[in-house]
């Protein structure tokens, strides 16, 4: 970071020189004045006058001395991850998950409420209030000091947070799901496809997180597909990239009859069919095995045309690992040209929360590094 802003604003100078120390306390341990002059470029007593401002606006705190040490030890500064709270919110067939965390994207607090597939709008947004509330009451924090929220559903969300179209919960399309959470919290609200965040959040602290390019496939009744693009989340002109699963030749749609099929003869549940596999019932291994190669058709098309590093498996379904990659491998063999690495997700079903989390946090280091105050007196003010 350089002193000299030829021709520019002092006070976005200090702006860039606040961002520049607090990009380096976010990526590590704490450090003396000494070390973050040195890996900032900044004057020591440029970097002495950052950090005292910071401190003030409660973005960076003194750590404590080093344990051993012989002598007055030097003062070792940290990012403060509680100078703040974000939201992330999950919208889904089965379940509405909340959850509240810090500036380093550490969750704090967790809601879950079971919903129904059949569900209407209304009792699915009330679903949606609930589970938020009992994050915000579990968190003992006021929505107002909510600095930013995340919101992953189902369906083509527009850039306004409105569902365009949702095809697994017909009655989902059109509903603004931003407007209505925005009832809920303070600050902004963001909204996103959740196998799109699902992707986000396996590039951020996942199996993908040293890809630049991968082909995340949600695997579950309904499959989708999240797509990142030289480390960057590929959204599309109109927000629909990925949505391979639209064309019925691509296999996606019927994909899922296989595994329902299995379900509706008295077998069991759904999810049970793969345990079922696993077990030996041949109809149940059938049905994977169908399920699995309808898949293998759509992903092979976004290989083809991608080219990924990395191909990562998540969803409901991605407990099953065992019984998806290699039959999926053997399929892609078949029409790619290169197959890439596959990896099952590691994060459950909880991977498009944790995407939403992200979401909110990438907000907040793109207002500030567009200019926005460091401090203020609405959502970047200290919790």
């Amino acid at each position: 970071m350089t002193e000299d802003l030829s021709g520019g604003d002092l006070s976005r100078l200090r702006q860039l020189n606040g961002l520049a120390v607090i990009g380096v306390l976010r990526e590590g341990p704490a450090l003396t004045l000494t070390e973050l002059a040195k890996r900032t470029g900044l004057s020591r007593a440029s970097t002495e006058d950052v950090v005292r401002e910071l401190r003030e606006r409660g973005w960076v705190s003194e750590a404590e001395p080093a344990v051993g040490t012989v002598g007055r030890p030097a003062r070792r500064y940290r990012f403060e991850v509680d100078a703040g709270r974000v939201l992330g919110v999950d919208i889904g067939g089965h379940k509405i998950l909340a959850q509240v965390a810090d500036l380093s994207g550490t969750v704090l607090h967790r809601s879950r409420v079971a919903v129904d597939p059949a569900l209407g709008r209304k009792e699915r947004l009330a679903a949606v209030d609930e589970a938020v509330a009992t994050a915000l009451r579990e968190a003992d924090l006021e929505a107002s000091r909510i600095w930013a929220t995340g919101v992953a559903t189902t369906g083509l969300v527009d850039s306004t947070g409105r569902v365009m179209l949702s095809d697994a919960l017909p009655e989902w399309t059109g509903v603004d799901v931003a407007a209505h959470v925005r009832r809920l919290v303070g600050g902004p609200v963001l909204v996103e496809n959740d196998c799109k965040v699902a992707a986000l959040a396996e590039t951020w602290t996942g199996v993908a997180r040293y890809a630049k390019d991968v082909v995340f496939l949600f695997a579950g009744l309904r499959a989708g597909a999240g797509l990142i693009i030289d480390g960057k989340l590929h959204r599309g002109f109109g927000n629909a990239a990925g949505e391979i699963g639209a064309l019925p030749a691509a296999g996606w749609m019927r994909g899922q009859e296989h595994l329902l099929s299995w379900s509706r003869s008295g077998a069991g549940d759904v999810q049970d069919v793969f345990a079922a596999a696993r077990s030996g019932d041949k109809k149940a291994a059938t049905a994977v095995r169908r399920y699995v190669k309808d898949l293998a058709v759509g992903a092979s098309a976004l290989i083809l045309t991608l080219d990924p590093e990395l191909v990562v498996v998540g969803g409901g379904l991605s407990r099953s690992g065992d019984l998806i990659v290699e039959p999926l491998r053997r399929e892609i063999d078949r029409w790619c040209l290169r197959t890439p690495e596959i990896r099952i997700s590691s994060f459950g079903d909880e991977g498009v929360v944790l995407g939403a989390i992200r979401l909110a946090l990438d907000h907040i280091e793109s207002t500030l590094q567009g200019g926005g105050e460091l401090t203020s007196t609405d959502r970047f003010s200290r919790v």
